[in-house]
């Protein structure tokens, strides 16, 4: 049986006597096997290559397989832990491979291609730039509220470590993500368009509005914040961000030539935002409002 083939934007023809089978292996060990009929339709004259199931197939190697780099991060005594590389299957590699397999039944095994992911903030880069403090604030709430030190707490964790390298801009929202109850996230009080209500991650404002005081103070530039409809009582009127998943976010762009690093905790009562920098970088910091009393 003749079959025509369409795959890359290539048509090609050949013979097709029976379908024989792909085997994968990884580290010499088979994990799955594929023919050309997992990935096309038998019963028309011009079999296209089904690029959806295609990628799906991918997907599941790369869930199965693919291990996510880990940064270098600061602990809560300054001590610093070393990243970890990363691995991932090489789509472009494999894909070579299936495609010389679907046209000429050539190879019958393949190996899957690993390709080495580095993180990207590494043990050489934190030394570097946790050593110079451009900015800081620290906010007040209360601990007995549970709920709400719950979200405070993991929001916190959420930005710590995190690095901003130059020219990039931060996003609240997308660093932290969505705030949800399988998260950890709590129901507690939010302002809902001046009035008060209660929804999962209330509370969280109070990381953001700190965060956009210490960087405020370190002079980097403000891209995106919005005030509360409402005064708020943990920061200085005017001086405060609310975010929201589906509405605002408080963004920042680092106009510097060398990294800035967020380091944020909550001790006791307390939540502390500090933001670092390489030795002798060049910044300008600004004076900013004290939190309340």
């Amino acid at each position: 049986m003749i079959l025509s083939w369409i795959f890359g934007g290539m048509l090609l023809a050949q013979q097709v006597n029976a379908p024989i089978s792909l085997l994968i292996t990884k580290d010499g060990q088979p994990v799955s096997h594929i023919n050309q009929l997992d990935f096309t339709n038998p019963y028309i004259d011009l079999p296209i290559v089904n690029m959806k199931k295609y990628n799906q197939f991918l997907d599941q190697l790369d869930k199965q397989f693919s291990i996510a780099p880990e940064n270098a991060f600061l602990d809560q005594h300054g001590s610093i832990h070393s990243e970890k590389v990363g691995y991932q299957i090489n789509r472009q590699a494999f894909t070579e491979q299936v495609y010389t397999y679907f046209f000429n039944h050539s190879p019958t095994r393949l190996e899957i291609p690993i390709s080495t992911i580095y993180p990207k903030v590494d043990s050489e880069l934190l030394e570097s730039i946790g050593r110079m403090r451009i900015g800081r604030y620290v906010t007040s709430f209360n601990p007995h509220n549970k709920n709400r030190s719950t979200n405070i707490q993991l929001a916190a964790e959420a930005i710590n470590n995190y690095v901003i390298f130059p020219g990039e801009t931060f996003s609240f929202n997308r660093v932290v993500g969505k705030r949800t109850v399988t998260r950890g996230y709590q129901r507690a009080t939010v302002i809902v368009r001046g009035e008060y209500s209660e929804d999962v991650g209330g509370g969280i404002c109070q990381v953001s509005s700190t965060l956009f005081n210490a960087v405020d103070n370190a002079g980097l530039q403000i891209v995106e914040r919005f005030s509360h409809t409402r005064k708020v009582p943990y920061i200085p009127p005017g001086r405060d961000a609310t975010v929201s998943w589906y509405g605002p976010d408080f963004q920042f762009k680092n106009k510097y030539n060398q990294p800035v690093l967020i380091r944020a905790r909550t001790l006791g009562n307390l939540l502390i935002i500090k933001l670092y920098s390489s030795e002798g970088m060049n910044y300008i910091p600004k004076k900013i409002p004290n939190p309340p009393y």
